[in-house]
């Protein structure tokens, strides 16, 4: 188990304080246990790069560290009427789409990592999830703006990689 490998399992570990603080409104707080967590994404990939710490594993859980971070507040603000269902059911079945494919390739032995649209893509929820739980002005229009580039960042990985959608 790898120190990279270690964050991102610590990120995961601490997804529930972050759900909690926001479901009970403590903003300022939620806040910064969600950039926290966000920015440890960038910490785990910075020491598995730079130590050589790189994994098939941390190439898995990564990802999915995201997935659930982003997709578990998303549902979070929705419940508060903070954010737009249909922006966070789009966000969400893009994020099983690109899972699906990433699934599929891993069968063939071969990990997919995010191309630099979806880090992208990342980078703009983020900042539209910390909008949101502070209820600030065009919160709700940042978080379209993650939709669409989430979706021409999708298209573009499922085009990359479509060779892995018609594997049996």
């Amino acid at each position: 188990m790898t120190l990279a490998n270690k964050v991102t399992i610590a990120r995961i570990i601490f997804i529930p304080l972050a759900l909690i603080m926001v479901l009970n409104q403590v903003n300022g707080l939620a806040a910064l246990i969600f950039l926290v967590l966000s920015f440890s994404d960038a910490i785990d990939g910075y020491i598995a790069r730079k130590y050589n710490q790189v994994s098939d594993l941390g190439k898995l859980l990564d990802p999915l560290a995201d997935k659930i971070l982003i997709i578990s507040l998303l549902i979070a603000l929705v419940s508060l009427g903070k954010a737009s269902v249909l922006a966070v059911i789009l966000l969400t079945a893009r994020e099983l789409i690109v899972s699906g494919l990433r699934t599929s390739a891993a069968k063939a032995g071969v990990i997919l990592p995010a191309g630099p649209l979806g880090k992208w893509k990342t980078i703009l929820q983020v900042i539209a999830i910390f909008m949101l739980i502070l209820d600030l002005p065009l919160a709700n229009l940042t978080l379209w703006a993650a939709v669409l580039l989430g979706y021409i960042s999708g298209g573009e990985y499922l085009w990359q990689n479509q060779k892995y959608l018609h594997m049996k």
